[in-house]
């Protein structure tokens, strides 16, 4: 492998970012792995990644360019993207780690750095660090939304990601999207599952335990709440906390005799009852909380030394420090699409945390090479679909993202589909954070495609709706992103919308965010008016229609050369200064 001049000093600037020490970065004439040497410390190591969303290949994927706080969150980890996320972290431009890290020339630094993420080369580098630390002194926690997010997982229930994450040899893990399989998948992948799956905060309801339901214990937790790990000679107590909102964001007809909320007294009170009875010399919340809710969760709830968080999907370089009565909690976030891991070196002694070292490392695929093992098992499972999933649906004319809190590329050409296919007026599609990217002149393929839309309630519909009914829908999915009280926000971006624009004000009061709606051809959008409007993923009903990715995949390969004719991106109002609002 050779390098430029320029590549070379990027991939110092990446090992600075990442506390490398000076002697062991890559340089021009030693191994590529050789960036990844992390000086030891401690003697208890865990390791951590989250909402994967079954990306077992590599891949590319774009970092947010809005992710705007409101209220305390303003100019704070995890709202800031771009250049603040920079100055904020002390990153280099240029870098490999600001392409890492943000949105900044994606495409020519994507093409530079080539693609991030896989299974088999988060297994190099996994194994890499257990073989220099020991393997008895590591731990691998899975903050889940690691079932679901490509075709494979979808096809196959998500066992595919089962059998990769038994040989990556992950110890424990939580959920979120697992839940949008039916309760008895879930309940079987479980059982497959060679770690431990925890989730304090999900319960069998009163109904289904009076009509005998399984509960893991008498206090009627549907799951294990924790797990006590023995690692090195130090006792760690790994507590789970599923998605509170499952059942809200998701199909509750899944798993209608499960119970989900954030339900902090309880966690207050498990983590005084492990404390007392487990004597633990550390204790570790693994959550999918979302970013905001966990820092708040930390100033409640006392007694938990690290929150190892995801489901916002954030990547965050270094720990947010909480104070609580206790004393402190440190609070991390992981990225997702497999294309970081977070390893904290811990120094235990006497049962005390005497200190810690965190690294947030991108796994960047060219420079890690792939695991034989692992990419032999993830070859074999997806050799029944290969056809399938490069079936040539067209080329993208440009840049084809979703990630950002308002409408993405890639989410405009689901909204113009659905438009298309049944001639509607407006489209509106889910602001999901999974999805990969497509770089201008690449084929887009049916996997893609379903790296988009691979959910298990795919179904197409078409209404009438009213003016009213449309705003209706905006604010609130508006107040879950910009309430300014985390535990009422559920971590997702704003619903897509096709065919129409809007403004928005973030820092507006609810009911009173989104104003003055027109179509595409510059009419205002009515209240007491009835529109046709397409979507997909309906939560509390079947839809009557195709699933999303037969509508996209048709309309992509009618055009062979993807063009969108206009972005309806809102205008956004009141966030001058705003360091977590960059280009849309």
């Amino acid at each position: 492998m050779s390098v430029s001049r320029r590549e070379f000093l990027q991939l110092m600037a990446l090992a600075g970012a990442s506390n490398l020490l000076p002697g062991s970065v890559f340089a021009m004439n030693r191994k590529p792995a050789d960036m990844y040497e992390l000086p030891r410390f401690g003697n208890v190591t865990l390791m951590h990644f989250t909402d994967c969303h079954a990306q077992l290949n590599p891949i590319y994927f774009r970092e947010p360019s809005v992710n705007i706080g409101v209220g305390d969150s303003w100019g704070k980890p995890p709202h800031l993207v771009g250049k603040h996320f920079l100055k904020y972290f002390d990153i280099p431009a240029d870098s490999a780690a600001a392409h890492a890290f943000t949105y900044l020339n994606y495409t020519d630094a994507a093409r530079l750095y080539g693609k991030v993420g896989g299974f088999a080369h988060l297994a190099t580098l996994i194994k890499k660090v257990r073989a220099e630390r020991g393997e008895n002194n590591c731990l691998l926690l899975d903050g889940g939304d690691t079932w679901q997010g490509s075709a494979t997982a979808l096809w196959t229930r998500g066992m595919d990601m089962v059998g990769a994450c038994n040989l990556l040899g992950v110890d424990a893990m939580t959920g979120h999207w697992e839940f949008t399989y039916r309760d008895k998948e879930v309940l079987k992948n479980i059982e497959a599952f060679k770690g431990d799956f925890v989730a304090q905060n999900v319960s069998v309801t009163e109904d289904a335990l009076f009509n005998d339901a399984p509960s893991f214990d008498d206090d009627g937790h549907a799951f294990k709440p924790y797990t006590i790990k023995q690692v090195n000679n130090a006792r760690v107590a790994v507590i789970g906390q599923a998605f509170p909102y499952t059942p809200i964001a998701n199909p509750k007809r899944f798993i209608p005799d499960w119970s989900f909320g954030i339900k902090d007294a309880e966690m207050q009170a498990l983590v005084d009852q492990i404390r007392a009875k487990e004597k633990p010399d550390v204790v570790v919340m693994l959550s999918h909380n979302g970013m905001d809710v966990d820092l708040k969760m930390a100033s409640r709830v006392s007694g938990i030394d690290i929150i190892f968080g995801g489901h916002t999907h954030d990547a965050v370089p270094k720990p947010s420090v909480v104070q609580n009565a206790g004393g402190k909690t440190l609070v991390t976030n992981a990225g997702s699409n497999g294309k970081f891991l977070a390893v904290v070196d811990l120094d235990i002694k006497d049962k005390k945390l005497r200190g810690y070292r965190y690294r947030l490392l991108p796994v960047f695929s060219n420079l890690l090479p792939a695991d034989a093992e692992m990419q032999a098992y993830i070859d074999k499972v997806r050799k029944p679909y290969a056809d399938k999933l490069n079936e040539k649906l067209g080329v993208a004319d440009e840049l084809l993202y979703r990630r950002g809190n308002f409408n993405g590329t890639f989410d405009q050409i689901i909204c113009d589909a659905l438009r298309a296919e049944s001639d509607a007026d407006i489209s509106l599609s889910p602001g999901f954070r999974w999805g990969t990217t497509v770089l201008p002149g690449q084929p887009i393929t049916m996997e893609n495609v379903m790296d988009q839309t691979g959910t298990t309630y795919p179904e197409t519909y078409v209404r009438e709706m009213k003016g009213s009914d449309i705003k209706a829908i905006l604010e609130d999915v508006c107040d879950n992103l910009y309430n300014r009280d985390p535990y009422y926000q559920q971590g997702g971006d704003m619903v897509r919308v096709g065919g129409m624009d809007y403004v928005v004000d973030p820092t507006a009061k609810a009911g009173q965010r989104i104003s003055h709606m027109t179509l595409d051809d510059g009419r205002a959008v009515e209240a007491g008016k009835t529109y046709k409007v397409a979507g997909w993923a309906t939560v509390n009903s079947v839809a009557p229609g195709r699933p999303v990715w037969d509508v996209v995949a048709d309309y992509i390969r009618a055009q062979d050369r993807v063009r969108i004719k206009k972005l309806n991106t809102p205008k956004v109002i009141n966030v001058k200064g705003n360091p977590g609002f960059g280009v849309l």
